[in-house]
């Protein structure tokens, strides 16, 4: 759902927004692309449920790192695989308020960290229609991998360390009268504007979030700074507290491994902003805190513009790597190790002398088509294969208010989005006709598992048969992520109903 590949590299000269298949931005239910083009995002999830207070905006991870094998990648597709080609990104999420997103309907009050903010009935006429939800943005707590093409058009900010960024994605439209932000909000903002920070060691900003600023020279908030900006080593084990403030939502990383701390709040007094929404006017923004929106976190806790139903959750940013042999001025001339002739797909693209560290040429368009690397069993631990792959991304269930367990868990794959008619594909999201799991094409698609580290349960992402596994769920992407789920989105004078998603809900938190 994120924000690495949001800018073309400097050869191309253009700014790319979310509206451009940004390729690290919130997934949204319908098209928001020039000529209604999709732009998609495959995040295989896991939902953290509970109907108490707290649950919806405290969350106290613990974190662990993964690392890189020796072995580097190679051009031919037969070296190992690392963190990079995996994904793009990993993220903890979670709702927050914000008055001049989707679905503006009167710029309804949004009251931080309460579940008063829950509406979510289809009747335009009951008291609770989700058109008059107040409006909303989706946080992602966001974590890079190195190695790789750089900041801020690729997506590591080092050659071998992590580092990570306050992400906030607001919509720029109106579900209930068809409204779109005026012109010049969507030339600086686009249709999907996001307040973007990278986490530093002060808890201060290197430069703006404001989300009319993101997409423009000189890129500042999305130039990475070594000097005041948080990173972190493979195989670190990291503590990544959320929770609200009166100022503002906070982050805090804490590198146990190190004994370093990094952070950011989403407050006024760090510079973050709203767009706000003025369809016939001209582009302002507002000094905004962000704060959580809800109190609980729950299948009734969830953003109206959104492919996801969720609140809290973790998820990955996968199929976002393909290899391209010949790269020039960000487009690719050839195939690749996966490609024989360049597809529609192979876009957002850098040659090796651009990257950090690994010398490969590749592009990180959506792999609609996926036959990439996150669809190969060989890319993923757990799966028996030779090849070196890099460590599995390993995390706890979330605390709430420091020490409080989620009782319920589900798993969640927007690939019926991904797959649809407006990406080219067959999945009719009206009837879940053609929709399947894995995704046409896939070799493989990568599934959560819990394991046991000094003494606590963890969770990992890969393969049905890491070692030290204690269980896998079925074993298959079919059976974990589970039957299609449908969701219903305000529209004027009622709602549509689409699969967006897969889900599977459990019945307790095994973990």
């Amino acid at each position: 759902m994120a924000l690495a590949a949001w800018f073309a590299p400097s050869a191309l000269g253009a700014a790319k927004n979310c509206s451009e298949n940004a390729a690290t931005c919130t997934e949204v239910a319908e098209s928001i692309g020039y000529g209604t083009q999709y732009t998609g995002h495959d995040e295989p999830a896991l939902l953290f449920y509970s109907n108490r207070a707290g649950s919806g905006n405290s969350n106290l991870y613990t974190l662990v790192l993964p690392k890189d094998p020796s072995q580097r990648p190679t051009q031919d597709g037969l070296g190992a695989t690392w963190n990079f080609q995996q994904r793009i990104t990993f993220w903890f999420g979670m709702d927050m308020c914000d008055t001049q997103s989707a679905p503006n309907f009167q710029h309804t009050t949004c009251t931080p960290d309460s579940d008063s903010n829950i509406f979510d009935s289809p009747d335009p006429a009951a008291p609770d229609y989700i058109g008059h939800h107040p409006g909303g943005a989706f946080m992602e707590m966001q974590f890079y991998p190195p190695g790789w093409a750089p900041w801020p058009a690729g997506v590591s900010c080092d050659a071998v360390k992590w580092c990570a960024a306050l992400n906030i994605d607001s919509l720029s439209t109106s579900q209930v009268d068809n409204t779109t932000q005026n012109s010049q909000c969507l030339n600086k903002a686009g249709v999907e504007p996001v307040s973007f920070a990278f986490i530093t060691k002060s808890g201060v900003p290197h430069a703006s979030p404001d989300p009319t600023t993101v997409f423009t020279s000189p890129f500042a908030a999305t130039t990475v700074d070594p000097a005041k900006d948080f990173f972190m080593d493979p195989g670190d084990v990291v503590t990544v507290d959320m929770h609200d403030t009166p100022a503002g939502f906070q982050v805090v990383l804490h590198d146990l491994t190190t004994g370093e701390t990094g952070s950011m709040t989403a407050s006024i007094a760090n510079g973050f902003r709203q767009v706000l929404y003025e369809p016939k006017g001209t582009c302002h923004t507002a000094l905004y805190a962000y704060h959580p929106m809800y109190a609980t976190s729950s299948e009734h806790t969830r953003l109206t513009w959104t492919a996801h139903g969720y609140n809290v959750a973790m998820s990955d940013e996968i199929g976002h790597f393909e290899f391209c042999d010949r790269v020039l001025n960000g487009n690719c001339h050839s195939g690749g190790a996966t490609d024989p002739a360049p597809d529609a797909d192979d876009n957002t693209c850098f040659s090796a002398l651009e990257s950090l560290l690994v010398g490969i040429s590749g592009c990180i368009g959506t792999d609609n088509d996926f036959d990439g690397p996150s669809y190969q069993p060989t890319s993923w631990p757990g799966n028996n294969t030779s090849r070196p792959v890099s460590e599995a991304v390993r995390f706890t269930s979330p605390l709430f208010n420091g020490s409080s367990s989620y009782d319920r868990v589900a798993f969640e794959a927007d690939l019926p989005r991904i797959e649809a008619a407006d990406f080219g594909g067959n999945c009719n999201r009206t009837t879940g006709e053609n929709c399947v799991n894995p995704p046409p094409g896939a070799n493989f698609y990568p599934l959560y598992s819990t394991t046991t580290l000094a003494g606590r349960c963890f969770w990992q992402q890969g393969g049905p048969a890491i070692p030290g596994t204690t269980n896998n769920f079925g074993g298959t992407s079919t059976a974990e992520y589970g039957p299609l789920f449908q969701l219903f989105y305000p529209i004027p004078g009622g709602v549509v109903r689409r699969f967006n998603d897969f889900r599977n809900t459990r019945p307790t938190n095994p973990c």
